[in-house]
């Protein structure tokens, strides 16, 4: 009888167990079932590509030459998976700058992106020396986000804004009246923000308007630093400059906001006489007016000119934007993405700025690549106001690329892209088109493969 009982407990025991193992199962996939319901299956994962074996397998590059500013070398990176990036060197500068990196870059994840810059950024510098530096973020960003199948904006924090204000220089003229109804037909192009380009060059021929020693030459005039050519704008020269001024605004109005560049190479209290006459006319900025890194003869401009200073375009660490920022050296930044480290160096400069009170505005002046490059960081970015274009005259600018929405600048807007990466792929027919006379599409570049020096030791 006991062995019977036993028996019996056992069998009960062991259906019961199986019963509560029967419906605990059920639970879990009930649970499981409401979760599914109640949260997202994890999505934009491209399954095809192993994020944790990816390598750089090559780099190649592409010279294209538009108007203005020009050329622009597109550099192609590669991957042992398929995947690719797309990066601009900053105009003008040489293809040279981004391919003495390729044999530092070779056989690495093309996914450790800060790690890449720390281990590169050492051979990037001021103006285009940063060029080579920067086309390389920007095309490891373009990968990342074509690996996890999101746009780059997304990657920086996700966007603050869905479309870009673009600003554009208008075409000069040295009739005043002129140059009064070009900037009319710019506003007619939808632009909600315009430039224009006024210096010294006006006034040559007549007497008068500008100081400076004769026989000077072209290296004196251009190259040298404002503070040491002795040239001053004149009474005459200024109520000469306002002029123009004056006939921008009676054709744009006061409501869109003008800003102004290339005064001229020309002294600190010129600079200052032109800021208080131009206060009438309400500029948003007067741009690079001496040269970036004398920070206290800037701040003194800053300091009595009642109109907006701005600077930025040829700085690359993200130090030298704080000095301006921390001393409000400027009232405004105006970093290049192809010169400040890249995209997410540049929405750190951002950043940074926004905590001392200081907007950035955006300088640009290359192809639809490092033009995606720009708005994606743009989109990232709380402080920003508005982004450059050179290319408004130039109908085949956008077509040099595919995968974006067209017109790429809209009534004074670009949209921000929602494809991977950067979100434009080349179109091959037409750049081939737009190519340097002597260069070739993409050609390989075995002989950037090999350490050309062992110079990556910074210290011992």
């Amino acid at each position: 009888m006991r062995e019977e009982r036993r028996s019996n407990f056992s069998r009960r025991r062991v259906i019961k167990s199986s019963l509560a193992m029967m419906a605990g199962g059920a639970l879990a996939r009930a649970a499981e079932a409401a979760a599914a319901e109640t949260e997202p299956a994890i999505k934009n994962v491209n399954t095809n590509s192993s994020p944790s074996a990816l390598k750089i397998t090559d780099m190649r590059y592409a010279v294209v030459v538009k108007p203005g500013p020009s050329p622009c070398v597109i550099i192609r990176i590669d991957t042992n998976q398929g995947v690719y990036g797309l990066g601009e060197v900053r105009d003008i500068a040489g293809p040279q700058y981004a391919l003495v990196l390729k044999s530092r870059l070779l056989d690495e994840n093309p996914l450790r992106i800060d790690y890449l810059f720390q281990k590169i950024a050492q051979f990037g510098g001021n103006a285009r020396q940063a060029g080579g530096v920067c086309a390389v973020e920007m095309a490891l960003w373009d990968i990342a986000g074509k690996v996890y199948n999101i746009p780059v904006y997304q990657m920086l924090g996700g966007k603050w804004r869905d479309a870009i204000r673009i600003y554009a220089d208008t075409t000069e003229s040295m009739d005043p009246v002129e140059y009064g109804k070009r900037a009319k037909e710019r506003k007619a192009m939808g632009l909600t923000w315009m430039k224009m380009d006024l210096g010294i060059n006006v006034l040559e021929g007549m007497p008068g308007t500008v100081m400076q020693p004769a026989g000077m030459s072209q290296w004196e005039k251009y190259a040298q630093p404002n503070l040491f050519v002795a040239t001053e704008v004149t009474d005459k020269g200024v109520d000469r400059l306002c002029e123009y001024v004056a006939a921008v605004r009676d054709n744009i109005g006061y409501d869109m906001p003008l800003s102004m560049d290339h005064l001229g190479h020309i002294g600190v209290k010129s600079v200052i006489r032109l800021g208080k006459a131009y206060e009438k006319y309400n500029l948003e900025w007067i741009e690079d007016v001496i040269p970036w890194f004398y920070t206290d003869l800037l701040k003194e401009i800053t300091t009595e000119s009642p109109t907006p200073t701005l600077t930025g375009e040829d700085i690359y660490r993200i130090e030298d934007f704080e000095k301006l920022c921390n001393e409000h050296a400027v009232d405004k930044i105006h970093p290049d993405l192809a010169t400040s480290g890249g995209i997410l160096q540049t929405h750190r400069i951002g950043d940074m700025a926004f905590g001392y009170g200081v907007p950035m505005a955006m300088h640009f002046a290359g192809t639809p690549v490092s033009g995606m490059a720009n708005v994606h960081c743009a989109a990232a970015t709380r402080n920003f106001l508005a982004l450059e274009n050179h290319a408004l005259d130039v109908p085949w600018w956008q077509d040099l690329v595919e995968g974006v929405e067209k017109p790429i600048i809209n009534q004074g807007y670009t949209k921000v892209p929602e494809t991977p990466g950067l979100g434009v792929t080349l179109n091959d027919d037409e750049v081939r088109k737009r190519l340097k006379p002597g260069t070739e599409y993409f050609a390989p570049t075995p002989q950037w493969n090999e350490v050309q020096s062992w110079d990556d030791a910074l210290f011992s």
